[in-house]
């Protein structure tokens, strides 16, 4: 015979169920932090203008990778990982080819997104961050590169 258990016992043990899974729910949309692109301060850097450059400007330029680490810190690393070293998740950037090979990749990423099967993948940063932000991100996946 089952034990007795008094309905108030019941509801109380019901609700605080469903208010652990309500907090679990709402900290698992979190665990990745905030995703609304952050602003990149870019002061230092010489402009580049509106009309996207065919290869970096900032290749070696020690301001750039200090700009652009922060910058891949705040948009980047929570999908391409720390230091650029992927998880999994998204490409591994150490990987992505030097010179006007990889700066082509990139400005494809940064103008278009990555976009299969109808889901985002990677957002479009073109128009959200400068092309100076844009660019100072990529001369620090420059500076992390491994062959």
């Amino acid at each position: 015979m089952a034990a007795y258990r008094h309905p108030s016992r019941t509801l109380v043990l019901a609700a605080l169920g469903a208010a652990g899974i309500a907090i679990g729910a709402v900290s698992g949309a979190f665990a990745h932090g905030d995703v609304t692109p952050q602003p990149v301060d870019t002061a230092g850097l010489d402009p580049v203008g509106k009309e996207w450059l065919e290869t970096n400007p900032y290749t070696g330029n020690k301001r750039a990778i200090e700009i652009g680490a922060s910058g891949y810190n705040q948009n980047c690393a929570r999908c391409h990982g720390l230091e650029a070293k992927s998880g999994g998740i998204a490409p591994d950037l150490r990987l992505l080819d030097l010179g006007p090979d990889g700066d082509a990749w990139f400005v494809e990423r940064m103008k278009h997104g990555a976009v299969r099967d109808g889901k985002v993948y990677m957002p479009v940063f073109d128009g959200v961050l400068s092309q100076e932000a844009l660019w100072a991100i990529r001369s620090y996946i420059e500076s992390v590169h491994e062959d």
